[in-house]
């Protein structure tokens, strides 16, 4: 279930961390985005999980505490459907030289393989991905919607300058079955007070072109995929 790859002849300094199930095949362009940037990577293949989804909190823990176990300092949580712009590998070094951090990057919701929204809360959006795991791993409760620093003892965030491109957004049909699928995972909002239906809600969309030298790579061919479960009506 959980498998370790360090690159050869690499010290596992930073290795990336995801897990996957009905985005599996995105994982190749996953591995071609972030390789130049890690010492490798510790994945969860969890299409034999049960149920619609599997308990996120558990896959984090097993997946940050192997991390750790084979020798990692830092952590780079990422999900098959999401990039890093090209220029963080060049600067990584000098961000992990800054030991016991967790370093944020702007979330960026794609609604064209080019282009992702900035107006209302999807301009603010930041999450910390790149993880210090010098002071341990802890398991926070909960299931669904926790920030990876939350599983970082005394987490000290500092906000980087580097986009992590979302591609779940794309679509309209994937928008309208993310809100879905966290309507029906969380229906009382207790994970996330602002609800899921804005996932869905188009009106008033401004879009902003990645800017020139802060691409990612390779290039996202759309499949036009949902990429996640379609739930009817019975579940």
């Amino acid at each position: 279930m959980i498998s370790v790859q360090i690159k050869p002849g690499a010290r596992p300094n930073v290795l990336a961390i995801f897990s996957f199930r009905y985005d599996a095949h995105l994982v190749p362009a996953l591995l071609a985005n972030i390789e130049p940037a890690v010492d490798g990577w510790v994945f969860y293949d969890d299409r034999a999980g049960e149920g619609v989804f599997s308990n996120e909190v558990r896959r984090r823990t097993l997946l940050l505490n192997a991390a750790r176990d084979a020798g990692a300092r830092w952590a780079l949580a990422v999900d098959p459907d999401e990039r890093f712009e090209a220029p963080l590998a060049s600067c990584i070094g000098a961000l992990t030289a800054r030991p016991g951090r967790c370093y944020s990057f702007a979330l960026r919701e794609m609604y064209s393989p080019t282009a992702y929204r900035i107006d209302g809360v999807w301009g603010a959006k930041r999450q910390a991905r790149l993880l210090s795991l010098e002071q341990g791993v802890i398991a926070p409760e909960g299931d669904l919607h926790l920030p990876w620093s939350r599983f970082v003892p005394h987490a000290r965030i500092e906000h980087t300058d580097f986009n992590l491109y979302h591609l779940k957004m794309i679509t309209r049909a994937r928008r309208v079955a993310r809100a879905a699928l966290y309507n029906h995972l969380d229906p009382d909002g207790r994970m996330q007070q602002l609800g899921y239906d804005y996932l869905a809600d188009d009106n008033g969309a401004e879009l902003e072109a990645i800017p020139k030298g802060r691409e990612y790579t390779p290039a996202h061919h759309e499949d036009g995929g949902l990429w996640m479960p379609q739930l009817t009506a019975a579940e």
